[in-house]
């Protein structure tokens, strides 16, 4: 089959590799039609090297048709449509039973002291093979992929995976007062969901932080304040506070993490770490980290006192010190985490109906075939041609 495959740092290469096949009594094999790039993609195309081996399949947002199944399942057939999270989880352990399944103890990386297995996601997250590939070998088949109707377009289901339950989370998670103000920070896919979606759960006002000219666009057609980081610069908790009454936000969601704009230092290290032997440069990730919290600091500073701040975006280290004193003083409560994708498909998979309250229809900025795929992954990282979501189609042409 043709697969994504990793290679060096942006270095990505669409190859020839061998197709997965059953291997437990639970698996299916599901034939790939669409799968999205994930700004966590860029974070394995940029700097998380260290973790990563030259072959290694990505891709973490898939959906397709059940081609084979093992002797164990009986919730799915050939020819089912299915979505899969990008959570590896169980459905049966006590905390999939606690809607955690990103703790999920079954696939739990206990040797790294991480959580879940990842599809598409280094060593950190249990190293199995990605969704950006012809076929995909599913563990669990009878309680992990999500089963979808038939004819509706891929782009109204797919968004299952990853999207649409990490931006509901990062909603529910940061508590939004109905007719509250929420603050979001990011407006790549995962913060303008998070807007949309806080907007359709009674949010009165979203203001949208971000500084890529179409996102900002993007975000204003959908009734969100957007804000300009480049005109407002530093000076975006006074106007934020000016937006709210002197207080600041009721909620704020971060959807930024460790790709923050406007952090030389953190620039600086991941080039640094990229410069480095892979165990060296390892230990370091793990230990010390290469983000700068420039994105939470902002957080911190909108929120208002007794509010609440979701973290969406991933941090990847230890390196800067947590502004205790404020967070403690401001009353600030804190939640993050891993989307629990299972927990939350009930939720969402009623409004993926043809009213579209969400917007999935359109979401996506391109759909290119999966031969495009390293170009694609260029053009994401540049922001650039207006690319804000992305869906590869296996098996069409290039």
């Amino acid at each position: 089959m043709r697969a994504l495959t990793w290679h060096g740092k942006r270095d990505v290469r669409v190859e020839t590799v061998p197709d997965p096949t059953i291997q437990e009594p639970a698996d299916v094999i599901v034939r790939i039609t669409s799968s999205g790039l994930c700004g966590s993609d860029l974070h394995l195309y940029e700097v998380l090297g260290p973790f990563l081996e030259p072959g290694d399949i990505l891709g973490h947002e898939p959906m397709g048709v059940v081609e084979e199944t093992g002797s164990d399942v009986t919730a799915l057939k050939p020819g089912d449509r299915v979505v899969i999270p990008f959570n590896v989880s169980c459905g049966t352990c006590w905390m999939c039973g606690q809607g955690l399944h990103s703790q999920c103890e079954t696939t739990q990386n206990r040797d790294r002291g991480m959580g879940a297995t990842l599809f598409g996601y280094t060593k950190l997250y249990g190293q199995m093979p990605g969704g950006q590939a012809e076929f995909l070998r599913v563990p669990f088949g009878n309680t992990l992929p999500v089963k979808v109707p038939d004819g509706p377009p891929d782009e109204r289901f797919v968004f299952l995976s990853d999207v649409l339950p990490t931006a509901w989370q990062a909603v529910d998670y940061a508590a939004v007062p109905d007719g509250g103000t929420l603050v979001v920070l990011g407006l790549g896919p995962i913060g303008d969901m998070a807007c949309r979606i806080a907007l359709h759960r009674g949010a009165g006002q979203v203001i949208g932080v971000d500084l890529v000219p179409e996102r900002l666009e993007r975000a204003r057609r959908n009734g969100v304040r957007a804000l300009d980081l480049r005109e407002h610069g530093k000076k975006i908790g006074d106007t934020i506070r000016d937006l709210t009454d002197g207080r600041g936000a009721d909620s704020v969601v971060d959807a930024v993490g460790m790709e923050a704009h406007g952090a030389p230092a953190g620039r600086l290290a991941h080039q640094m770490v990229g410069l480095l032997p892979g165990p060296v440069a390892e230990k370091l990730m793990e230990r010390a980290g290469v983000d700068r919290l420039a994105a939470l600091y902002t957080a911190i500073d909108v929120v208002r006192r007794g509010g609440t701040i979701s973290l969406s975006g991933v941090y990847g280290g230890m390196t800067d010190p947590m502004p205790m004193l404020t967070l403690f003083d401001k009353q600030i409560q804190l939640r993050m985490g891993q989307a629990n994708v299972h927990r939350w498909v009930p939720d969402i998979l009623p409004l993926l109906t043809d009213q579209d309250p969400l917007g999935v229809d359109g979401f996506a900025t391109h759909t290119v075939p999966l031969e495009d795929a390293p170009e694609a992954y260029k053009t994401f990282q540049d922001k650039a041609d207006g690319m804000i979501k992305t869906l590869f189609r296996p098996g069409v042409a290039a």
